[in-house]
């Protein structure tokens, strides 16, 4: 079995969390809506990455709706001393599985309690607020009344930390000013730089990064690239998608998703993964 405590570990809010975490978004149904393809290995696979050492578990009460906290829960529940679960709030589902904007303080407040009785705790490690400006990545808005509203759970106890995903620079700032931010969610991966500025600021303040969509927006030929590099090391594509991001900097934590126990072996394999500086050129060039 892989020991992803190779890839290393960084903090997260108060705690230190391995790098090579776990995603539980793709345990939902299809379109991340309804129930899961397999209930029993949904379960076997939340448990397998516990006991593979993930210590990182990234989630959303609007997976599914409320399907993955449930599954969590049911998998998990008493949790490890160690886990640290980190969910999302400032969007809800449509009943055509829409993904809508849910800023709104009651929105907001509601969304917190229902990941508490969800995920079965009294108080969350980590909330990210998820802004919604744009429709196909971040744009910019202000967050202001949004996060102001979060900061004020986490005053009440409910919240521990507070994070920020699909931002932009400007906003990191806006939120910084705001309250203590312990992480951001991007899409990031080599094809998608356009975060190495905030990536490289966070890094200088303690502060982790968390990418999403390692694979995602590949042109043919940087897809080419990327499975050159992956037969030359005998690696899938996304194995070596996931080891140029730990590479890329130390406060990058992963959350590949998977609903598969094959699949979630495969993803946590890459933590064995050392890419030669041949490699990295060829990807990056």
């Amino acid at each position: 079995m892989t020991d992803i405590s190779k890839a290393g570990a960084f903090v997260l809010g108060h705690r230190m969390v391995k790098r090579m975490g776990y995603g539980a978004m793709q345990l939902a149904g299809p379109g991340v809506f309804g129930p899961p393809r397999d209930h029993d290995t949904a379960i076997a696979v939340l448990r397998a990455a516990i006991a593979a050492g993930v210590n990182h578990i990234d989630t959303s009460d609007f997976y599914g709706p409320h399907v993955t906290n449930r599954l969590i829960k049911e998998a998990l529940h008493p949790y490890p001393d160690d886990l640290v679960i980190v969910t999302k709030i400032g969007a809800r589902r449509g009943d055509d599985g829409s993904w809508n904007p849910a800023f709104s303080p009651a929105e907001l407040i509601g969304a917190v309690h229902d990941n508490l009785r969800h995920l079965g705790v009294d108080i969350i490690d980590v909330v990210n607020l998820r802004l919604m400006f744009g429709v196909h990545g971040p744009a910019e808005g202000s967050l202001e009344a949004p996060l102001t509203a979060l900061a004020e759970l986490q005053r009440q106890g409910l919240v521990r930390h507070i994070g920020l995903s699909n931002i932009t620079p400007t906003q990191l700032a806006e939120g910084r000013a705001i309250c203590e931010i312990v992480c951001v969610q991007n899409l990031y991966n080599v094809a998608h730089r356009g975060d190495d500025a905030m990536i490289d600021e966070l890094a200088r303040d303690g502060i982790a990064y968390v990418p999403y969509f390692p694979l995602g927006g590949f042109s043919p030929l940087q897809s080419a690239s990327l499975s050159a590099v992956a037969r030359r090391i005998g690696a899938t594509p996304l194995q070596v998608a996931l080891a140029w991001l730990l590479q890329r900097a130390p406060n990058i934590l992963l959350i590949p998703g998977t609903s598969s126990l094959d699949h979630l072996a495969e993803n946590l394999s890459a933590a064995d993964l050392e890419l030669s500086p041949e490699d990295l050129a060829a990807l990056e060039a």
